[in-house]
């Protein structure tokens, strides 16, 4: 007997604003270039991708390749990004 796999979206499953957001500090933690990208990709997803289309002027397809595991965003879209889905990006000192 066969078994039958589905993929996987975390997107569907992130459907609070608190849980994007601890996605999120926990991508930003590991100073991970892709998870961070992977991370915010994925809220972006559970967000709507239509409208963060929307919120930043940029279209779906450049989104999406900005976004993915070997996109390189400028840090205009990065900002644009972030504040389109209610964040920022902080500073803080590393931990001695």
């Amino acid at each position: 007997m066969a078994i039958e796999l589905k993929d996987f979206d975390p997107a569907e499953y992130l459907d609070s604003a608190e849980s994007q957001q601890a996605l999120l500090e926990d991508a930003f933690e590991t100073g991970d270039r892709a998870y961070i990208l992977n991370a915010i990709g994925i809220v972006a997803r559970a967000r709507g991708m239509s409208a963060l289309q929307k919120q930043t002027g940029l279209n779906r397809a450049t989104l999406y390749a900005a976004l993915s595991d070997e996109g390189n965003p400028t840090f205009e879209t990065m900002l644009a990004v972030l504040e389109a889905l209610g964040m920022k990006m902080a500073v803080k000192p590393l931990a001695a």
